[in-house]
Formats: C-alpha cells, sequence, structure tokens
C-alpha cells in the first residue's frame, strides 16, 4: 500500500491537471468587461480610423454577449451586437456592415481566431489577443470590407 502523502499528491495532481483543461473551469473569461479603443495605437487600413469604440463583454452561462457603441470618422453613432461562444459555428452579427456572422476557436483563456462571413462567404478573418495582466486586448483582422477593399486592421483597446 502507498503512503497517505504520495496519494493526495496523485489526486491532487489529477485535479489540477483536469481544471488546467477545461476552460470553463478556470473562471470568468478575461475578455468579459468593458473596453475602450485607443486610436492612437490601432491602425486601420485602408482607413479613416472611427473617433471612438468602447465595447462590453457580459458573461451569460457558456456565453459572452458583446456590444460595441462609438463614433465613426464622420461623426456618425455606430453599435453592434453579437454573441462569443468557442465553438466555431456561426452565430449573428447585427450592426456590422462588413460581416452579419461570426465564429470564434479559443486557442488558450488568452488567444481566440475568429471568422467572419457576409451572406454565408468568409470575408475577414483575424485574432483576438488579451495580454497577460488581462489589461490590453488587441484584435487583428484581414480580409475585404463591405465596399470590396482590401482591411489589414489592428484595434488595440484598454480595459476600463
Amino acid at each position: 500500500m502507498q503512503p497517505q502523502g504520495f496519494r493526495r499528491a496523485v489526486v491532487l495532481g489529477t485535479f489540477v491537471a483536469l481544471f488546467a483543461i477545461h476552460p470553463s473551469a478556470q473562471g470568468t473569461d478575461p475578455i468579459v468587461g468593458s473596453w475602450n479603443l485607443n486610436v492612437a495605437k490601432s491602425t486601420f487600413s485602408p482607413g479613416p480610423a472611427p473617433k471612438s469604440e468602447a465595447r462590453t463583454y457580459v458573461a451569460a452561462g457558456q456565453e459572452v454577449k458583446a456590444t460595441s457603441k462609438g463614433v465613426d470618422s464622420d461623426g456618425k453613432p455606430t453599435s453592434a451586437e453579437w454573441t462569443i461562444v468557442y465553438d466555431s459555428k456561426d452565430r449573428p452579427m447585427t450592426g456590422d456592415p462588413d460581416a452579419d456572422s461570426l465564429s470564434l476557436k479559443r486557442i488558450d483563456a488568452h488567444h481566440a481566431e475568429f471568422t467572419e462571413k457576409k451572406a454565408g462567404k468568409v470575408v475577414i478573418t483575424g485574432t483576438r489577443v488579451i495580454s497577460p495582466d488581462d489589461k490590453v486586448l488587441t484584435i487583428t483582422s484581414k480580409g475585404t470590407n463591405a465596399k470590396g477593399q482590401s482591411i489589414n486592421n489592428v484595434l488595440v483597446f484598454e480595459r476600463k
């Protein structure tokens, strides 16, 4: 029979390993919260850059509900809504002229890949990275916008 301490170490090690693998066991998604676009640190090709954007991500069970409100380059208000589920399945988006659906795949707690589609056709792909300190959100996207222009954007958001 094995010593009691060794058994406890094996059980504890197994428990820790299982929870380290399962994303929902790690607590709240680090995307949850409020974020402001830092226009000066972001790049927009072909541009022009928006004047502002604020995003809010709220946990709702296994999903994260996302909203965006901002002001475009012409001074007009913008808003969009979507749902995040890391299952690579298309989910509807509203308010985005470039896409009407979004799918996400989690790489790890701080990294995800996404695909945006318009009328079933892939138009934009990219990555979402949250800094290790959970204070900076960087979204990199490439594809074609609703005007048919190639885009290559890097959006840098800071936690409110």
